[in-house]
This record gives structure tokens, sequence and C-alpha cells, in this order.
């Protein structure tokens, strides 16, 4: 049994969406019918029950890679076969604006929990082709825009270094968050499915059209559309 997550296997569906925040998670399991939590261990809350007839699970991360990367390796070891971040991130290249949405399908592992899982070895942890593709039909049909590119994985929220945001600019990265680059690294090891959906709460270095967050009613509403998306993804896949 893991040491963090007190569930056992089959408590968890084969796909789970993951969230930073344990309130995001209570949240997306008022969207279940016959929803149960499986876990509130930690503050580490979980919940599994079914969405459009099928089974589904919600759990929370934490913040930062080294929390979730405890919370994803036991969510392998229970079982689970897909895994779906639904999180915010700052934007950083030119073109992306607050609440926009941003599917990485890479992440720049800028973050010590993954470096130390690879040993300093150059890798690129990268989302899963089948999860980008039903995606992509499905925001083509609706109209709903979505960024898709790499994106960057950070340990430090308040970086004071002034070549930070230009830097990732200018290497092509659209936005920076703290979890998904060890989600897909744990993904891609374990040959389970995984990506990261991601709405743009701020945007960073921009100088004078610099945001620093949105409004917390702006915040719901992409939160809510991003998370109504996933839900249609998750609704196309097959487990």
């Amino acid at each position: 049994m893991p040491i963090h997550l007190k569930a056992k296997a089959g408590d968890y569906a084969p796909t789970v969406l993951v969230v930073g925040d344990p309130g995001r998670a209570e949240y997306i399991s008022r969207m279940f019918t016959a929803g149960r939590p499986v876990n509130e261990n930690r503050g580490l809350l979980g919940f599994t029950g079914i969405n459009a007839g099928r089974p589904l699970s919600v759990q929370t991360t934490g913040i930062g890679c080294p929390s979730a990367a405890i919370v994803v390796e036991e969510l392998i070891e229970l079982g689970v076969k897909r895994i779906i971040r639904i999180g915010t991130c700052g934007g950083i290249a030119e073109h992306i604006r607050a609440l926009d949405y941003v599917c990485a399908l890479t992440a720049t592992p800028d973050d010590g929990a993954t470096r130390t899982y690879l040993g300093g070895d150059p890798h690129a942890p990268c989302a899963t082709f089948d999860i980008l593709k039903v995606s992509a039909d499905l925001s083509q049909a609706s109209g709903l825009k979505i960024h898709y590119g790499g994106i960057v994985s950070v340990d430090v929220f308040y970086n004071p270094f002034p070549d930070y945001v230009p830097k990732f600019r200018n290497r092509g990265i659209l936005a920076v968050e703290m979890e998904t680059s060890l989600i897909y690294y744990l993904a891609n090891r374990s040959k389970i499915q995984a990506a990261s959906f991601l709405l743009v709460s701020d945007i960073l270095g921009g100088g004078e059209g610099f945001t620093k967050y949105v409004t917390e009613d702006d915040l719901k509403r992409g939160m809510d559309g991003l998370i109504n998306h996933v839900l249609d993804v998750c609704r196309v896949l097959k487990d």
C-alpha cells in the first residue's frame, strides 16, 4: 500500500485528473455522479466517481515537482493508466495572453526533482499524442483556442533573476509552471499516458503590459472552460 495515498488498487479510475489545489479537486469531484473520497491523507484530496458514464478520478498533487513526484509514483503503483494535469501557468511567449489555454507538448525540466531522476542526462519529457489529437480535434470543432507547444517546469515561484523570462522566451517556451516535467517523465518511464492542460493566470516579463494576476472571477470562468474541455477529452478517449 502506498505511504501517502491511503488507497488500494481499484480505488482510482484508469484515468486520473491531477490538480495542485485540493479545492479544485473537490470542485471537479462535484461533477461526478456516485463520487466518493479515496484519499484525505496529508490534505492530498482524491475522489473517484462517474462522469459521462465512465469512471474518472481527480487527485491533488500539491505544489511543485517533489510533491507531485510522490503522488504520481503512488498513482502508478496503484495501477492508473492515464494522468492528465489541469492547472495554471505564467505566460512567457509574446503571443500568449492572460486567460489563454496552453497544452504542453513537452516540458523542459528546470526543476531539481526531475533532474534528480535523470541523473543530469538531457531528456525531453513529452505528452501522449493520442490525448493531444483528441484535444485538437475537439477544440477545432468547438472553436476553442488552445496553444500547443513547449513549457518549462521550475522550482522557484518568485524568481529574482532578470534573465529568467527572456532566456526561456528566446527558446520558444510558451509558459512556466511547477509540475508537468515530473508528471511527463514518470508517465514516459512507466509507459502510461499523460497530458497537461493549463490556464494562463498571469503574464511574466511583459514590461508595461505586465499582468500580475487575473481576477478570481476571471480565473474561475477560465478554469471552468478548461475543465469542461478536459472532461470532453476524457469522454472520447478509450481506457
